[in-house]
């Protein structure tokens, strides 16, 4: 990949309470998560990436485009900066319609590139029956679908997201994820994703950046980053298996997915066969046993041996990574179960997966 198209941001910005000191290099293109718990300065990221706070000492270019250099001086405003943000809130126009919000940032004549990129916008976030509503009239998840439409009207080079989806309930939530994916899989736009719900960032993210503390702690594929999280996971510790649908069992209405060393048996929802799918295994969904279990209601289960042993995130639990061929999955035991059964480094155990949700 050529340096135009990388993504570079440096920023070191002292809030006195809060220090931000990241370095970032970044593939500009898919979605990069900024991940982490409330305070880790994934927005502060955000807005200075947007040059809606200007940090003392930074560096953001995109592609061949500087926005900030301050070794030098040059700083881009963010009306220049040929990005879309979307907020937490829609922050939409309420004296408008939802055809007046998307029009709000197009001069009085648009060219026919900007018309095409309104319909383009419309088409892509299904809000086509919404045109002419008042955004008093719409839900929460269709305020956010017109807000995300806004900024692609502006055929942004970088698209911000700061948590779309933190004011929604989880019906929302689920409504908008599709959308979203959506953006990802039809649009050359890189984006940048915050977001503090690893159930978000598996199902969009191709890059993850860890953020703890005003400092970056892991950046890597989506895949590799919730795999390793460690003890700070909590209950997000697991892995995420890149598989696709095999098989399916019609009379039981349920799909085999396939990966390199075997495959799940999943709820079937509907989708085609053939199709790449994400698989979140969480590590309190994964038992272990010595011997090949017979006669129980768990129906995936996998030999493997142990390959490492890390602390939990309760003194009484463990995180045990097993190798299953090449697929690598996780089981949070109890210290107590551990010493039962003898377990160590290098034992043979059956992992018996309990639930399995698809992340798409």
């Amino acid at each position: 990949m050529s340096l135009s198209d990388r993504f570079h941001v440096r920023l070191r910005l002292d809030r006195g309470r809060f220090a931000l000191d990241v370095a970032l290099d970044l593939p500009a293109s898919g979605v990069t998560a900024l991940f982490g718990p409330s305070g880790s300065g994934k927005t502060t990221v955000l807005r200075c990436v947007a040059g809606l706070e200007r940090a003392p000492s930074g560096e953001v270019r995109l592609g061949d485009s500087c926005w900030q250099d301050e070794a030098s001086g040059h700083f881009v405003p963010t009306w220049q900066r040929p990005l879309g943000y979307v907020f937490q809130e829609a922050s939409l126009f309420d004296h408008l319609d939802v055809a007046g919000n998307l029009r709000f940032g197009l001069p009085r004549r648009p060219t026919a590139a900007q018309v095409r990129a309104l319909d383009q916008a419309v088409a892509l976030l299904g809000i086509e029956r919404l045109l002419h509503q008042r955004t008093h009239q719409l839900s929460g998840g269709e305020r956010q679908r017109v807000a995300m439409a806004r900024a692609l009207v502006t055929q942004p080079g970088l698209l911000l997201l700061d948590e779309p989806m933190a004011s929604l309930d989880a019906a929302r939530k689920q409504e908008i994820l599709p959308w979203l994916e959506r953006l990802r899989d039809e649009l050359a736009i890189p984006m940048l994703y915050v977001s503090h719900s690893a159930d978000e960032v598996a199902r969009l993210a191709n890059t993850v950046v860890v953020l703890e503390a005003g400092r970056v702690r892991q950046t890597g594929p989506v895949d590799t980053v919730l795999s390793t999280l460690g003890p700070q996971g909590g209950d997000d510790n697991g892995v995420l298996l890149m598989g696709r649908l095999a098989d399916r069992d019609a009379d039981h209405h349920l799909v085999r997915v396939a990966f390199d060393s075997g495959g799940l048996w999943m709820r079937d929802d509907g989708l085609p066969l053939g199709q790449a799918v994400r698989v979140r295994v969480l590590a309190r969904d994964v038992s272990l046993t010595l011997h090949e279990p017979r006669d129980t209601s768990i129906q995936n289960h996998w030999a493997g041996h142990i390959t490492a042993l890390h602390p939990g995130p309760h003194p009484s639990q463990v995180l045990v990574q097993v190798q299953c061929g090449a697929t690598a999955l996780q089981s949070r035991v109890t210290t107590r179960a551990l010493q039962t059964l003898g377990l160590a480094v290098g034992s043979a155990v059956w992992v018996q997966v309990k639930s399995a949700a698809l992340a798409r």
